[in-house]
């Protein structure tokens, strides 16, 4: 009886995510967050690349479900897929050269601020560089991407608004703004 209750509890769960159904994306959600957080800080992350790195391990887990690529057999079964493909996308931006680059240009930059405390000009000079360096990169980027982060950034529209001119859903927006954000950091290294 109770294996019965349970079997068809997780039919409904994965009902409910192939529906979009609301509720239960966000529990699902908002269970999980706090675990990801934890072991991105843990491991050298900002509670920034947490976001992200979440935002991705959800959509991949909700896509998987959806085309029946995995199939959970409990909530249970889910968190532990989300926390797994987290943790792998983590390991990629760790071992990734761009998430290499941007350390050691933080850890210079820090060392360059420092050295110039004495002098606030150059400093000015060098926040006017990287200023330059970003908008230098944000040219270059394709016209989606740079369509998307001056609605995000400049025009300051919500991702809802932006996903409805788009005509895309809110995930599958945010997901195309965090790799343009990707690209244009990319771009930004490399240029450096």
């Amino acid at each position: 009886m109770r294996e019965a209750y349970k079997t068809n509890n997780t039919l409904q769960m994965v009902d409910a995510i192939k529906r979009n159904d609301a509720i239960t994306l966000k529990r699902i959600y908002n269970n999980n967050y706090p675990k990801i957080e934890i072991l991105v800080l843990k491991n050298n992350g900002t509670k920034a690349y947490a976001k992200d790195i979440y935002q991705e391990a959800f959509l991949a887990v909700w896509q998987n479900v959806k085309q029946d690529k995995f199939i959970p057999q409990s909530e249970a079964s889910i968190n532990g897929y989300l926390y797994t493909i987290a943790k792998n996308k983590w390991m990629d931006v760790l071992r990734s050269q761009g998430y290499k680059k941007t350390i050691v240009a933080s850890q210079m930059s820090y060392f360059e601020i420092k050295d110039e405390e004495n002098n606030g000009i150059d400093d000015d000079i060098l926040k006017d560089k990287r200023l330059e360096d970003v908008m230098h990169a944000f040219k270059n980027l394709g016209d989606a991407c740079k369509s998307l982060l001056r609605k995000f950034y400049f025009e300051k529209k919500s991702m809802k608004n932006i996903a409805k001119e788009l005509q895309l859903d809110a995930a599958s927006t945010r997901n195309k703004k965090y790799r343009c954000m990707q690209k244009l950091r990319q771009i930004a290294l490399n240029n450096n």
